[in-house]
């Protein structure tokens, strides 16, 4: 399988060591006691039974409160982690915004348990000044689900997969479960592309940005400037894909010293995003793979962070909770109609045989999860008495995008580290036919063959960058943007290492 377009190592190596130091500097005496302090007076004003550390996550850092009061939940309190979480305070507000949201709309027939907040806030409003964040109820709960699914024992390099041995009515059973919250979601829906916001009593709008996981990630590791991302909301399919399709073309321009390894390297990956864009661009190929009936919404609610791992059971692996909302957003409906990547457990650029063994094995676990979401469906429209049409499943619709290769398009324009590896091997030859190649599976030189279709403007674009990035190869320094906060860290951890 092609490479991905590898992190920047300055740059991720800069973001954990951060994270470290700040995970330290919880530790110290004072901040952990003002910490442990503010949770009890803002949750309930009695003395804590129990208080500690409870999860360093991927992007946040969660203390847990019990109280002697045995009839008071336990409670969570929640922080971004610096040089991580990129964008903090927007992080935060998105995700009490769109657990609210959830909260109230969703109904008894399609419940989504989500942990209830207490009160959440500015980094001004936290203790010591740590961060915003988001004070929670604690939902009891024996594992995640991916601890259900997953292959026992240690994974190669912390990376899961799906047990291979576990029972097709086992798995179908935990699918359903699964099912019934993707289901629930692709009924919530927004008049605009974007995070929502809360406008008046029940009425919430799209009103901010959709601020995605792949915008945090190519920040933090791909070392685009902040100001190059997508500032606005959307109201049109269409402009959203093409601005997905800006943000590869930016992030390929701005991540410095790992994003090429040589000239045809750098041609190669432009003539890709080129091409990408011109699947949006040109309305014959767009209509491909883009039905003019959802250019206009309404737009689901989608969670770029939902998955296995996220879900919590109890000990009959009942969902009894569903966590980490913070990239969730409205989005094109393409996204919800795509059936989802974690069927596996890992993603297809991970998977440790290659692009086409993770197909073969996805393909033979797909048909049992579009039956868990068929019954799904079905329970559904019986308690609302309603028929049923097959075009209005979202089972049916999911299968389409699988087979048409819809599925990739979807999958390459929210991944941007992945984009070269599924542009080449699913998306190229769909659009854009055969190469001429005796192998055209040799995809390294398939590039060559696609520059006719390219625009004047965009091979002289590529050859400006070519000798731009060359000449970036040649040094390692940080080029970061990260948040304020962040560089405040930063720069009292560098103070501190001075001091000692």
């Amino acid at each position: 399988m092609e490479s991905r377009l590898p992190f920047d190592d300055v740059a991720w190596e800069k973001s954990d060591e951060i994270e470290q130091s700040w995970v330290e500097f919880l530790s110290y005496e004072d901040i952990f006691d003002e910490i442990e302090l503010f949770l009890a007076a803002h949750y309930h004003p009695r003395q804590c039974a129990d208080f500690k550390l409870f999860r360093i996550g991927g992007i946040n850092a969660t203390f847990l409160m019990t109280f002697t009061d045995t009839n008071i939940g336990d409670a969570i309190l929640r922080f971004p982690i610096p040089g991580i979480a990129l964008f903090p305070e927007e992080k935060v507000r998105n995700e009490v915004s769109i657990m609210q949201f959830i909260t109230e709309k969703t109904s008894d027939t399609m419940p989504i348990p989500v942990p209830r907040i207490s009160r959440w806030g500015k980094r001004t409003e936290s203790p010591a000044k740590l961060g915003p964040f988001i004070i929670m109820g604690y939902i009891e709960h024996e594992r995640s689900m991916s601890d259900v699914l997953e292959t026992p024992g240690p994974h190669q390099q912390n990376r899961l997969e799906l047990n291979p041995n576990i029972s097709v009515t086992k798995l179908k059973s935990l699918y359903r479960e699964l099912a019934n919250i993707v289901f629930s979601l692709s009924t919530l829906s927004a008049s605009r592309i974007g995070s929502l916001k809360q406008t008046g009593r029940s009425v919430w709008e799209a009103a901010y940005r959709p601020l995605s996981l792949s915008m945090n990630e190519i920040v933090r590791v791909g070392t685009l400037p902040r100001s190059k991302l997508p500032t606005a909301n959307y109201d049109k399919t269409s402009l959203y894909f093409e601005a997905l399709a800006e943000l590869h073309i930016s992030h390929l321009k701005y991540q410095r010293n790992d994003a090429i390894d040589s000239a045809d390297d750098c041609r190669r990956k432009f003539v890709a995003r080129f091409l990408f864009r011109k699947l949006i661009r040109d309305p014959e190929l767009r209509e491909k793979w883009m039905s003019p009936s959802y250019e206009n919404g309404p737009f689901p609610v989608w969670c770029d962070d939902f998955r296995p791992q996220n879900v919590l059971v109890d000990k009959a692996d009942k969902v009894v909770g569903v966590v980490d909302w913070e990239f969730t957003y409205a989005a094109p409906v393409q996204f919800s109609h795509a059936p989802p990547w974690w069927l596996l457990l890992d993603k297809p650029e991970y998977w440790a045989k290659g692009l086409d063994d993770w197909c073969t094995e996805y393909e033979r676990r797909l048909p049992v999860f579009l039956q868990a979401m068929r019954d799904c469906e079905e329970v559904v429209f019986q308690t609302r008495n309603e028929r049923l049409e097959e075009s209005q499943r979202l089972s049916s619709r999911m299968r389409d995008s699988w087979e048409s290769g819809d599925f990739w398009i979807m999958y390459a324009a929210r991944n941007n580290f992945a984009f070269d590896a599924i542009y080449w091997n699913k998306i190229d030859r769909r659009f854009f036919g055969p190469t001429g190649y005796v192998d055209d599976d040799n995809i390294c030189d398939v590039w060559k063959k696609r520059l006719d279709l390219l625009e004047p403007e965009e091979k002289k674009t590529m050859e400006k960058y070519v000798d731009r990035k060359l000449k970036e190869t040649e040094t390692r320094p940080l080029c970061w943007d990260p948040d304020q906060y962040t560089l405040e860290f930063m720069a009292k951890v560098d103070q501190d290492s001075d001091d000692a």
